[in-house]
């Protein structure tokens, strides 16, 4: 071997780990209440253009769920990697340290293993009782609230609080929560995610001057959650007009009674009913206000997107868009999320890996939140993420490697009731085809449960629980289920009653 050909030899075993262990940068951006009403996922109505040129840079899951259709218990089993049957919470109130003192959420992971780690916005659901998790961070969280006006007590523009809103509407209108939604002509920062995009562009900027330090940046958008404000000009995108009611305005034919979300969360906003439905005017309002919020949360994150473009990191960062769980739009005569059905619990899910995801490409693979800790861990180096709580997913590298492999046979979620003063569990499993729910007291024997069942193929609307006439798809589903642990018991309350 003569000098030269050694030379070579020596700079490629020296050069080669070094690539090798190049840790990407991962960029997280969590949307509150955004079910797949976008472009990416065939909408022809919403304005989602940033949405839909990041799932260009990679892949888009078509039936990805989520674990509990509302905030914090979804947020929990994103950053836990646990579902709520597992960690036994249910509720928005019981930080999931209640459950796993020692739990290693997925940023305390990388945070672990030399990231930095950095929160803005709504990540860990913050509010009725629950917490912030300083461990999961390598600087404080940066946090801005969820309900907030642009209507000012001073100059135009100037945000209300949740806190001022409820105690000048409480005083005014008897309602706890202000309007449902407003449409003023304000610049995007009057609004808390104009903000939050402010500041995430500013960390940014910062990451781009320590090239040696990989970040975790995770930026949590508040919108289109209630009440649905944003900018003139994003209403202005829609003619009214142009939206249609859901054609069926009544639960599933044959579905428990307690099954349907009586939507108490849009009863709070001024001028909405106490009882009974919508009216077909403010509903229209409603489906306007939701795609305007749409549309100004994904102009935000076009401005973070940007940001990262012109930071030259986006060549070696991990970007992913997850939704914490979907929402009913008038369908079945129900709002807001609470509930087990198709639009409460099917979420948007985009991940760009570079190097490892195919661009502009579709899977129709299973996946659900719980998913997406492997996945990242994998994704970094870590292909067997070793954490105290144990996961309950699994990693979706090789369905982004292969957007055409199958996956999981099937993915799970659940949602608590309380008929007759009594906690139930509906346990989800839902299939490429069906969705069975196990409706039963944590612990129950099986034959005391409610059983619902919906084909998607035939019956793609939920219009009937099919239960009693395919007792074989019951029972093939079933024991699925069954193969699962038994759900916890909500632990908060567990705890009261001893």
């Amino acid at each position: 071997m003569n000098a030269r050909h050694l030379l070579c030899l020596l700079l490629l075993i020296v050069c080669t780990p070094l690539h090798a262990a190049e840790k990407p940068n991962i960029l997280l951006i969590c949307v509150d209440d955004l079910k797949p009403l976008l472009g990416c996922y065939g909408n022809k109505t919403v304005k989602s253009p940033n949405v839909d040129r990041l799932a260009a840079r990679g892949v888009v899951f078509e039936k990805a769920f989520c674990n509990q259709a509302v905030c914090a218990p979804s947020r929990n089993a994103l950053m836990t990697g646990r579902r709520p049957q597992s960690l036994g919470i249910y509720d928005l109130g019981t930080n999931f340290r209640k459950s796993v003192p020692d739990a290693v959420t997925l940023t305390q992971f990388f945070k672990q293993h030399g990231w930095r780690t950095e929160g803005l916005g709504k990540i860990l659901h913050v509010g009725h009782g629950n917490v912030e998790d300083p461990g999961s961070w390598s600087v404080p969280h940066w946090g801005v609230p969820v309900v907030a006006y642009a209507k000012s007590r001073g100059k135009l523009g100037d945000p209300i609080t949740r806190e001022e809103a409820l105690f000048t509407n409480q005083a005014a209108t008897g309602k706890p929560r202000g309007p449902a939604y407003e449409s003023p002509d304000v610049p995007d920062n009057a609004y808390p995610d104009g903000r939050l995009a402010d500041e995430a562009i500013r960390r940014l900027k910062a990451a781009k001057e320590k090239p040696n330090e990989p970040f975790f940046l995770a930026v949590g958008f508040v919108k289109p959650h209630l009440p649905f404000c944003a900018p003139k000009k994003y209403w202005d995108l829609y003619d009214p007009a142009s939206f249609t009611l859901e054609e069926r305005q009544t639960p599933p034919d044959g579905a428990p009674r307690y099954a349907p979300t009586t939507w108490g969360e849009l009863r709070q906003y001024q001028e909405m009913p106490d009882k009974g439905p919508v009216s077909p005017e403010a509903q229209r309002t409603l489906i306007h206000g939701y795609h305007a919020a749409i549309s100004y949360m994904d102009a935000q994150l076009g401005r973070v997107l940007d940001a990262l473009d012109e930071s030259g990191l986006a060549k070696n960062t991990i970007v992913v868009f997850w939704g914490d769980h979907g929402w009913h739009l008038g369908d079945h005569g129900m709002w807001c999320k609470h509930s087990n059905y198709e639009q409460a619990t099917r979420i948007p899910l985009l991940i760009s890996a570079p190097g490892v995801s195919r661009p502009g490409t579709r899977s129709t693979a299973l996946a659900e939140s719980v998913d997406l800790f492997p996945t990242l861990a994998e994704l970094a180096g870590f292909p067997k993420p070793e954490v105290p709580q144990g996961l309950d997913g699994q990693s979706l590298v090789p369905i982004l490697r292969d957007p055409g492999a199958a996956g999981k046979e099937v993915v799970f979620h659940a949602y608590p009731r309380n008929p007759a003063g009594q906690e139930i569990i509906g346990r989800g499993v839902r299939t490429a085809r069906y969705r069975l729910v196990e409706w039963k007291k944590a612990g129950a024997p099986a034959d005391t449960a409610d059983l619902e069942l919906y084909d998607y193929e035939a019956d793609p609307k939920e219009t009937k629980n099919l239960a009693a006439e395919q007792p074989e798809v019951v029972a093939k589903l079933r024991a699925l289920l069954s193969a699962q642990p038994e759900a916890k018991a909500q632990i908060a309350k567990a705890a009261r009653s001893k």
